[in-house]
């Protein structure tokens, strides 16, 4: 993920905001607040390969849990898949690709909070997988209604053990 897909990444992340079931944000950030959570080694996008237009349809990125050396190894994921691409693989390409780099970053637990409602991110994240480690009941209050959060992880087979 470079500047240069900013506005593409940016406009996906909105896009997904407004379908109402990926995040209790509801206006995407600037590029700068964008970037600014997000760590800088482990950001990817998926580019359309059919045309030559260099078109990004979904992008992977992650946050670090804390700031604490002890958790140096755990982060937090947001994929997101542009609606007119959805269930196409594009998802499942970039988290198993962003699962293989945070493996060679160091990375020993991916994880995630999905809304019980967006099944195919909880289906695409359990054949990645994810399991479910619990739910946060109604943890956050989203267009006036209290939302629970299935909250998701993976542990490296390769890293942490």
């Amino acid at each position: 993920m470079r500047e240069a897909d900013a506005s593409q990444v940016l406009a996906i992340y909105q896009a997904g905001l407004e379908g109402g079931q990926a995040s209790f944000e509801t206006v995407a950030p600037s590029w700068e607040g964008f970037t600014a959570g997000r760590l800088p080694r482990l950001r990817y996008v998926a580019v359309d390969t059919d045309t030559d237009t260099g078109e990004v349809v979904g992008w992977v990125a992650a946050s670090p849990v804390s700031a604490r050396p002890v958790y140096a190894g755990v982060v937090e994921h947001s994929v997101y898949v542009h609606p007119g691409r959805q269930a196409h693989g594009i998802g499942r390409a970039l988290l198993t690709a962003f699962i293989t780099a945070s493996e060679d970053a160091g990375i020993w637990t991916i994880q995630s909070g999905i809304f019980p409602e967006n099944a195919p991110s909880l289906s695409l994240h359990q054949a990645l997988g994810f399991r479910v480690v619990g739910t946060r009941e109604r943890v956050g209050l989203h267009h006036g209604t209290w939302r629970d959060v299935i909250m998701m992880e993976r542990r490296s087979t390769a890293v942490g053990r």
